[in-house]
């Protein structure tokens, strides 16, 4: 299991290698209705692969996507219960996005 790296109150980008592929990641935060962080996902070259998955803890981000070959689970956590998504200024404090290899 890896834990990616996310911080609170900022839009963001990163790279991560999961299962031996490199992955280009954004996440914004989006202030309609009660707010969500929203995350793209891009290849290595930054091609985007999936975008506008909301951040929502309890399920596999990837699993409807498993066709494009991710090599495991995108899971996020809070301590706010399962099916909540993270705050604003709760992503990586309270509420943390964990890769989980097949």
């Amino acid at each position: 299991m890896t834990k990616l790296p996310v911080v609170p109150s900022q839009a963001q980008r990163f790279r991560q290698d999961l299962g031996g592929t490199t992955y280009n990641f954004r996440l914004t935060y989006d202030t309609a209705q009660d707010g969500c962080w929203i995350l793209d996902i891009g290849d290595e070259n930054s091609v985007i692969l999936v975008a506008g998955i909301p951040l929502v803890s309890g399920v596999d981000l990837l699993a409807q996507y498993r066709y494009l070959g991710f090599p495991g689970s995108l899971i996020v956590t809070t301590d706010r219960g399962a099916g909540e998504v993270p705050t604003f200024d709760g992503l990586g404090v309270t509420s943390h996005l964990f890769f989980i290899p097949d």
